[in-house]
């Protein structure tokens, strides 16, 4: 909001379920069970201006929602039965007969400016609705469902929310079901003049029994960030399925709020529209290991990833192959902090996945074992348990700067080592006695050995996002102990003891470089972020 135009661009804004940041993706619509008890309906009809390819027409947009009547600080605040609807005048149902258009679909971007003690940022409010027949005569009336952002504060006060611009896409199809010509329309819609009374809610947020003083507590205001946090790429975080690119962003098609290219739309019908080669003006696609999501929702995330580790004691470095990363994205929430700062925050689960099993492809080494030996070993890095993603944007105008922790607990395996050319049987179960660990941030509430890897990011307003951004992806960087190793070794022959002195100690770096997510689970996946069959399109390099 504040003077922004949501402009839509069909092959980035409209794919739904990417993120955060530039970082995360919003979460799957609230049921209404989830709504706090003591609620009240919204329900606001107002006058919109949509530019349509063939001009402005005037609209009217409906917007409905469940959200709670008061909360407390620190509470979660959380919306429901979300639904806007958007009734176009018969002009609009005359261009899409003219056509030859017999359904339509709708996707909607809804933005809502938050509000509290004069600080404001913007959200997003994104939207699908079924195919609907074009009428023969009359308005065009579509109604989208989707997701929405759930929201705490850590100030009293009262918490606004106030409708926004529109960004709509129209994707019509003819009576056997193909895509028209264009396959799809861009809507970009703003309130009309005369659109008073645009604020949605306002919820009174009470201090509750924490003591957190009241409106005004905040030295400085919070700060309108340069750009809706669903415009950054998921976690990312984002919604999922959200751009790699951050609001304002000039990209492939164009400069930024211009209207897409008809040929690169989102394609209604049978099938989405997916990469099924090369993004254009890129390279050959590498090779890299299957990467394939079973069973994908809307918050399905999948990615490659590959980098060095260096081993201390042997003063070399192994290379990491590329290794399929698969995340389900947890739900976002917009933290209002007493300091004035506003973050969002995301907290995801996932797991490497090689063959069926959560763990990295197996890696051959060769290194001089104490100082004369020329070593080569056969690796594999098996997860021990939840790999977690947990990212924190600080939104500073214009900045946005992001830091992503990755957690996993890895146990180093060895499947077979050669030494001077002579093989030395290890056995089947030659293994680090725990998993591989790093100095944790936050030991109390991350227990437990684990690898920890840790990405930043900043993103300057009307720039490309610099570091690392989880959809995006960028470097992670972390140092690691490799612990002492047990069962290796065979017809009674113990090795444990000679690994160990090899290769076990602190002090290994770690850098590991993500690829671009591909949102696995969204109707419309961007081009050149997934292959046909919803794998990864960007396959990494390493970098030391």
């Amino acid at each position: 909001m504040r003077g922004q135009r949501a402009a839509l661009r069909p092959s980035r804004a409209q794919t739904r379920g990417a993120a955060i940041a530039a970082l995360v993706a919003l979460a799957p619509l609230l049921p209404a069970a989830a709504v706090a008890l003591g609620s009240h309906e919204v329900d606001a009809r107002l006058p919109y201006l949509c530019t349509l390819p063939s001009g402005p027409q005037t609209a009217t947009v409906r917007i409905r929602a469940t959200v709670p009547d008061r909360a407390t600080v620190g509470e979660t605040i959380e919306a429901a039965d979300v639904s806007t609807t958007l009734e176009l005048p018969a002009a609009v149902a005359a261009e899409l007969t003219a056509l030859e258009a017999a359904t339509v679909r709708m996707e909607t971007t809804l933005t809502v400016g938050v509000g509290q003690n004069g600080g404001s940022t913007d959200v997003t409010w994104l939207g699908t609705a079924q195919p609907a027949a074009v009428p023969a005569e009359g308005p065009l009336t579509l109604t989208s469902t989707g997701d929405v952002p759930a929201l705490t504060t850590g100030t009293a006060g009262e918490l606004t929310l106030t409708a926004g611009n529109l960004a709509v896409g129209l994707a019509p199809s003819k009576a056997d079901g193909t895509p028209t010509g264009p396959a799809s329309l861009s809507v970009s819609c703003v309130p009309g003049p005369d659109a008073e009374g645009r604020t949605l809610a306002g919820i009174p947020v009470t201090p509750g029994s924490t003591g957190t003083p009241g409106p005004g507590a905040p030295s400085t205001p919070p700060t309108a960030p340069a750009s809706s946090p669903a415009s950054f790429p998921s976690s990312s975080a984002a919604p999922s399925g959200q751009p790699s690119t951050p609001g304002g962003r000039e990209t492939a098609g164009g400069a930024a709020g211009a209207p897409p290219d008809p040929a690169s739309a989102s394609v209604a019908g049978k099938g989405p529209r997916v990469a099924t080669g090369n993004a254009p003006g890129a390279a050959a696609r590498p090779k890299a290991p299957p990467c394939v999501t079973e069973k994908p929702t809307s918050t399905s995330l999948s990615a490659y990833i590959t980098g060095y580790s260096n081993v201390r004691k042997l003063d070399g470095a192994s290379l990491i192959p590329v290794s399929c990363v698969q995340l389900e994205q947890g739900e976002p929430v917009i933290d209002f902090r007493p300091d004035g700062s506003i973050h969002l925050l995301q907290k995801s689960e996932g797991s490497l996945l090689y063959q069926g099993r959560k763990q990295s492809p197996p890696f051959t080494s060769t290194f001089l074992t104490f100082g004369f030996a020329p070593t080569t070993a056969t690796l594999v890095l098996e997860q021990a348990g939840p790999l977690i993603v947990e990212s924190d944007v600080l939104l500073v105008f214009p900045d946005n700067i992001a830091e992503t922790y990755i957690r996993v607990p890895l146990v180093l395996r060895v499947l077979d080592v050669e030494v001077n050319g002579t093989p030395l049987d290890v056995g089947p179960g030659c293994r680090t006695v725990k998993p591989l660990a790093s100095p944790e941030p936050q030991p109390a509430k991350y227990p437990g050995d684990h690898l920890v890897l840790l990405g930043k990011g900043q993103l300057l307003n009307g720039t490309d996002a610099t570091g690392y951004v989880l959809t995006s992806g960028g470097p992670l960087t972390g140092e690691v102990t490799v612990p002492a190793f047990k069962g290796c070794g065979a017809g009674g022959e113990n090795l444990d003891r000679l690994l160990t002195a090899a290769i076990s100690g602190p002090g290994n770096h770690i850098r590991q470089i993500q690829g671009q997510t591909c949102a696995v689970g969204v109707e419309v996946p961007t081009e050149g972020q997934c292959t046909a069959d919803r794998q990864p399109y960007v396959v990494p390099k390493p970098e030391r």
